[in-house]
């Protein structure tokens, strides 16, 4: 507790940041998942708070996740009934709790680097693209839309070009205005005044975009911005109390397979995006603090049963939030817990001055966050590491990109798998020789993938020469390499080829080795 008291300078910023990033997506991905929009508020208050209270995770924030819009406009489309949908968040949540304690968060540990940092300079990328659109007031698709194909039949890139014959001038103009100033205020007010620091970047903006839409209402009004182009939170009235925003889950519908179907596919792709995100947080962590995944595993599934019970939907760790929170200087959970009490409190006291907030904003806030998530200097450090590394971070990128996070994920962690074969396959074999005195050592694991290799090896000494076949550097030696080695040491007398053996300190492999090599001197 002390601990959260001594970063509370640090933390409290951050979570005003997070807040303003939180806020569109929240709305956003329910407006796109076909919920009720005040679902998305409940997943980001439970999210914060619940998830925030009970997960190990420093830095990571959890709400709402664009991967799972199609899955659950997909489920509340079959289910018909919003309130069996819920239903199936909250078995998902109690399957979540189980693969935590059936210690299935090490599946994350097996991503390779070089896709963890594609995915995340794919995050920033798409947040590029996808934000521009509403800097200059094209909204025709959800704030927090990830997915290639989007719902009104445009995708990332002709979404990005149409927008241009219709561009809303108030909307370009705050927009730019809010870049500016977090490119200002983060790039070289903070570095040089180093006591404006608790201000947080992403305030200002808001603040800035805010008044200068007021300013249009009554000095120019034809380019202020309409209701359309502002956050569009519930408001609690005399007619409509706070308690009447929540639903709760149908248990008549417990029977039913669809609601089984809806929840094992919500519990498996919403504990894969979490554990991907909780590794990319984890890498982009300025101390490296690793986060316990079994544990954030049940603290999602904790968060996913409460949301389904009040009306949330699916909560998971998200990237975009999370990333926000790491870049606005947040030290521990406690940033993520208080976005969670602000987020309350907007809905609580003050939605109808949150709801002045122009979109444009906020965009520009998320566009900043993407740059900083795909840095130029991200691409070059990976160009220098070699082909083994920059293709699989590449192929991540583009794959995310043209599909969605866990399709593009799968594509980037086959073409790295690739790549550690061929490597192993490379470093598996090593032939020297010193005129006719050849040396071919097995190293490592040598699988039937290098029996070609070592058969054309073997076949292109010359005659008259001498052969050491060291095998004692070998961990594991496929059956179909002993059998190839064995076959050339029975024929290898036609040439008159000497063949020897350096034993192995394996006394199973001496044994297959042994009898041939016998023969072999006896033809000798």
């Amino acid at each position: 507790m002390k601990n959260y008291f001594q970063t509370f300078g640090k933390d409290f910023p951050a979570s005003i940041v997070v807040v303003l990033v939180a806020l569109p997506l929240c709305l956003g991905i329910a407006l796109g998942s076909g919920a009720p929009l005040f679902s998305g508020i409940i997943a980001g208050i439970v999210g914060g708070i619940v998830i925030g209270l009970l997960s190990g995770s420093h830095l990571s924030v959890s709400g709402p996740a664009a991967g799972l819009t199609v899955i659950v406009a997909t489920a509340i489309a079959k289910l018909q009934v919003y309130e069996a949908f819920l239903l199936a968040v909250v078995i998902a949540g109690i399957l979540q709790m189980v693969l935590g304690f059936l210690k299935a968060g090490i599946l994350g540990d097996y991503v390779p680097n070089a896709v963890i940092k594609g995915m995340l300079a794919a995050i920033g990328l798409l947040l590029i693209l996808k934000q521009i659109p509403h800097l200059v007031g094209y909204n025709a698709n959800f704030i927090g839309d990830e997915s290639f194909k989007e719902a009104n039949t445009e995708n990332t890139f002709t979404a990005f070009t149409n927008f241009a014959a219709k561009i809303n001038e108030g909307a370009l103009l705050i927009g730019i205005v809010a870049l500016f100033i977090l490119i200002v205020w983060d790039g070289w007010i903070v570095k040089k005044i180093k006591k404006v620091k608790l201000i947080p970047g992403a305030l200002l903006a808001v603040i800035a975009g805010t008044m200068m839409n007021q300013y249009f209402k009554f000095a120019i009004p034809f380019i202020a911005l309409q209701p359309n182009h502002l956050v569009s939170l519930p408001v609690v009235n005399e007619n409509n109390s706070f308690l009447s925003f929540f639903t709760f889950p149908n248990w008549s519908f417990i029977t039913n397979k669809e609601v089984w179907i809806a929840a094992v596919t919500i519990a498996i792709v919403a504990s894969l995006e979490t554990l991907l995100s909780i590794e990319a947080i984890d890498n982009l962590d300025p101390l490296k603090r690793a986060t316990p995944t079994n544990r954030e595993l049940r603290a999602q599934g904790v968060g996913n049963f409460i949301s389904g019970l009040i009306g949330g939907i699916p909560v998971t760790s998200v990237i975009v939030r999370s990333s926000a929170n790491v870049y606005a200087g947040a030290k521990t959970k406690a940033s993520a817990v208080m976005h969670g009490v602000i987020l309350l409190l907007f809905v609580l006291f003050i939605p109808e001055i949150i709801n002045h907030i122009p979109l444009s904003a906020l965009a520009a806030i998320l566009i900043f966050t993407g740059y900083k998530l795909a840095k130029v200097s991200l691409f070059k450090e990976f160009y220098s590491k070699g082909w083994d590394q920059l293709i699989p971070f590449v192929v991540t990128i583009v794959a995310i990109l043209l599909t969605d996070l866990l399709i593009g994920i799968f594509i980037g962690c086959a073409v790295a798998l690739f790549f550690l074969i061929r490597s192993n396959f490379r470093s598996a074999v090593l032939v020297v020789n010193d005129t006719n005195n050849y040396l071919i050592r097995l190293r490592k694991d040598v699988s039937f993938l290098n029996k070609p290799v070592i058969k054309e090896k073997l076949e292109e000494i010359p005659e008259n020469s001498f052969v050491l076949i060291d095998v004692t550097r070998a961990d594991f030696i496929d059956k179909d390499v002993i059998e190839e080695i064995n076959h050339y040491m029975q024929h290898a007398h036609l040439k008159n080829v000497k063949v020897e053996i350096k034993k192995s300190r394996h006394k199973s492999m001496h044994r297959l080795f042994s009898q041939q090599n016998e023969f072999q001197y006896e033809l000798n």
